[in-house]
């Protein structure tokens, strides 16, 4: 089935993941950003039809909310990775001290196609944050973060120094977009509301906006207007549960809140071209006749 990880707040900010095994397709909610490095095995983040590769030596950045991930171990050595947490207030903080401390002018005038309209970017890790990825590895082999608070401060200070040092890096547009605490504050909000039975009259009182600022401000977030966005959140979250579980497709409209299932059945068709049925019947023939090369149907 697919599993759920929550990202809460009290956990580590720096934090290695082993996976011994490939255990499929997971949905993880993260409630602050994250700052990763793969040190063995190979990483899927998984949108609609799309799968995005990250390597071996890969640096990746995952916003707030639903991510769906798969950790994949290599030549029977299990996936690892490391993984830096940060909120907008804590990178406010770094970034201030950077500057007022050592001069450093910071400045976000990086633009790509890979940067737009992702919760996501993947980076190739240079030499110098390999080192720094080999030291952290070390650091938690022995325990060191557990003792010692200001060496964790520490890291994750040289861990942002080093990418927005580099003049041209996707992640390093990604963390200089989070430097605002109100726009954090607002994302964080809609991503807790995606499967709520909420408003938008709703969800804009919750964000402190107007009905008209709140619909301005989540299109330029988001890229879409409110209401088209959270089906399409809700119907890619479906298409999952379909491939992943057994449950039926009212169970699932209902856990994506389309509890009208004709209706859920009638969105489904349109964004996908089949109806839930057929795509779940499409995925499992392609799983058999697949079976050798992958395992992405394999998802518990």
């Amino acid at each position: 089935m697919l599993k759920e990880q929550t990202q809460l707040s009290w956990q580590p900010t720096i934090t290695k993941y082993t996976q011994p095994q490939r255990n499929g397709i997971q949905s993880q909610t993260l409630h602050r950003h994250a700052i990763g490095y793969v040190l063995r095995g190979k990483k899927y983040l998984y949108y609609g039809d799309e799968r995005r590769e990250i390597n071996r030596g890969d640096i990746f950045h995952l916003g707030l909310g639903n991510h769906y991930i798969e950790d994949v171990p290599e030549d029977n050595r299990p996936f690892e990775q490391i993984v830096f947490y940060y909120d907008s207030s804590r990178l406010n903080k770094i970034l201030n001290s950077l500057g007022i401390t050592y001069h450093l002018s910071i400045n976000n005038d990086h633009s790509c196609p890979n940067c737009e309209k992702r919760q996501d970017v993947i980076f190739p890790a240079w030499n110098t944050l390999k080192n720094f990825f080999v030291t952290i590895n070390q650091y938690i082999k022995e325990d060191q973060f557990s003792k010692d608070n200001t060496a964790e401060y520490l890291k994750i200070t040289e861990l942002i120094y080093l990418i927005i040092a580099n003049n041209d890096c996707c992640v390093k547009s990604k963390i200089l977009n989070n430097i605002d605490t109100l726009t954090a504050s607002f994302e964080q909000t809609i991503q807790d509301n995606i499967f709520n039975d909420i408003s938008i009259e709703e969800l804009a009182q919750k964000c402190n906006r107007s009905l008209t600022s709140f619909k301005k401000e989540f299109k330029k977030h988001f890229f879409e207007p409110p209401h088209k966005w959270f089906i399409k959140q809700r119907l890619m979250h479906s298409r999952l549960l379909l491939i992943s579980t057994n449950k039926s497709v009212s169970e699932i409209g209902i856990e994506c809140n389309f509890p009208n299932t004709s209706h859920f059945i009638k969105l489904f068709k349109k964004e996908f071209g089949m109806t839930p049925v057929a795509y779940r019947h499409r995925n499992r023939q392609n799983k058999v006749e697949s079976a050798p090369q992958s395992q992405i149907g394999n998802i518990s």
